[in-house]
């Protein structure tokens, strides 16, 4: 006989347990073994009083904005509504069935009083951990960096003249969009100057390949060789430009994990004079992409003579060109950190190698020296190494992979709140959640091993045996014990007892 269910809503159950709901093998039962969250209760304690109304537990305010990004839901009131219909989330909670849930607001209200700190501290702890369980090598690191749109519509951004945009943006407390770390020359007005995005006066104004300009960050990162660990997490504006920011993440990744860095790993966008010169001043192998190969095009190398085609002279401060003249030093431009050197006035009007040389049809030819130019030297040839190309190929997976789980898993690319600040405890977070993943993937590979190591203990004793009466020679495997067995027979006597 079919039967037919008739659901009736009960009015008390004793009988529902959580701990049996919810499965052995759960992700967030793995993340409840890694993750001690109840150390932000001595981090936050400073912003509460000792009377008055009594709060929501602090590990639960974290562990649901854990939640937001481990899943990747929309927003913070989805999450609350999803929360009383999903027993995993209330096991993790510590909830019960019939608990009254928070009301979403608590969450926002956290992070304006806790502030950035908290939110650094769980993601210095996940490094901690990573680097405790051996996941982190340290000594090389891939750096990149990745535009994310703001929390604000294109119809937000207003016009106006640079004084009213600095006053408005001042009031606001926003930070200024012309630092002295930007690439916006002196002589160009830049857009952030005369166009402010109301919603969110921080986000500054970039255009991306094939998009119009809108108002977006920057989230620079640092990840180890080994696992892909995020060790360094750094958010600006979007006129901010990456290459920039690769000293600043070296010397966050060495304080982070206390290890010091022999390699840095990036593309073309960071291989700047600057970089290179820092890196072998540091005695890091700068394995970067050569910016000034990219920015000469093929055309350009094989029509006109390279820069390495003029002999220097460091006795005279002087480069001798291909037709034998000579180029001084003119002037130092300190944006740069280069000297000009050029011929005299008409010289190279009337040379006859000046088709191969420049198409300056006024000037003649300038070569550009950085102040550390061996420095530079060394490291642009450290980067077209074979080594330094092999690392870049790997960069494309490792880092990329990295950006792309963020950006499909975790909502990495559009901000979920508005201000620099609250960027960067996003970001803070986004990176904490992949930190945990590679965790939890690494202990889970090694609690597999582990359940087989009861049957590899008991055949590890005749496994050696055989290997010591018929040793192997180097590099070959077990499948070469029946030939090592006849070379036993032929003549070869034991090694061992």
């Amino acid at each position: 006989m079919m039967g037919i269910h008739q659901p009736q809503a009960e009015l008390f159950n004793y009988r529902v347990n959580l701990e049996q709901r919810v499965r052995k093998d759960h992700p967030l039962r793995r993340v409840a073994e890694a993750i001690d969250f109840t150390f932000v209760r001595a981090e936050v304690a400073q912003f509460y009083g000792h009377n008055g109304n009594e709060g929501i537990d602090p590990v639960i305010l974290v562990k649901l904005m854990f939640l937001l990004f481990f899943d990747d839901v929309p927003s913070e009131r989805e999450l609350m509504e999803r929360l009383p219909e999903r027993l995993d989330y209330l096991w993790f909670l510590g909830y019960s069935l019939d608990e009254a849930t928070p009301h979403h607001s608590v969450l926002s209200k956290a992070r304006c009083r806790w502030g950035q700190p908290v939110f650094q501290g769980i993601f210095l702890r996940t490094i901690q951990q990573c680097v405790e369980a051996g996941l982190v090598d340290g000594t090389k690191i891939h750096v990149d960096s990745s535009l994310i749109d703001a929390n604000a519509s294109k119809d937000s951004v207003k016009k106006s003249c640079p004084e009213l945009i600095a006053a408005y943006k001042n009031v606001v407390s926003a930070q200024e969009t012309k630092l002295a770390e930007t690439t916006t020359p002196e002589n160009y007005l830049a857009v952030n100057d005369t166009h402010v995005c109301m919603s969110d006066p921080d986000a500054a104004l970039v255009s991306r390949r094939g998009q119009s300009s809108r108002a977006r960050y920057h989230h620079h990162r640092a990840i180890d060789d080994v696992h892909g660990v995020i060790t360094a997490v750094e958010t600006t504006t979007g006129s901010i430009a990456e290459n920039h920011k690769l000293r600043d993440l070296i010397e966050q990744h060495e304080k982070n994990t206390q290890k010091e860095v022999r390699t840095v790993v990036g593309d073309s966008k960071y291989g700047t004079a600057d970089n290179f010169a820092a890196c072998v001043e540091k005695n890091i192998a700068p394995h970067l992409g050569v910016l000034a190969d990219q920015q000469r095009s093929q055309t350009e190398r094989e029509a006109h003579y390279e820069d390495a085609q003029f002999n220097y002279d460091a006795a005279s401060d002087t480069y001798t060109c291909p037709a034998g003249q000579k180029l001084r030093r003119r002037r130092y431009h300190e944006r740069r950190s280069t000297y000009e050197y050029t011929t005299a006035t008409g010289v190279c009007a009337a040379c006859a190698l000046r088709g191969k040389c420049t198409n300056a049809k006024t000037t003649g030819r300038t070569l550009q020296r950085h102040k550390q130019a061996a420095s530079v030297a060394l490291g642009r040839q450290i980067a077209r190494s074979p080594r330094a190309r092999r690392d870049r190929r790997r960069r494309q997976h490792l880092m990329e992979g990295s950006f792309a789980q963020a950006a499909n898993q975790h909502g990495f690319k559009r901000s979920r709140w508005r201000r620099l600040w609250r960027q960067q405890i996003q970001d803070w977070l986004i990176a904490t959640v992949q930190n945990i993943k590679i965790l939890l993937k690494t202990s889970l590979r090694r609690a597999s091993g582990a359940a087989a190591n009861p049957v590899l203990k008991a055949l590890n004793p005749m496994i050696q045996r055989v290997d010591c009466l018929f040793p192997l020679p180097e590099g070959q495997g077990i499948i070469m014990w029946p030939f090592a067995f006849l070379r036993h027979l032929i003549g070869i006597s034991p090694v061992c007892s």
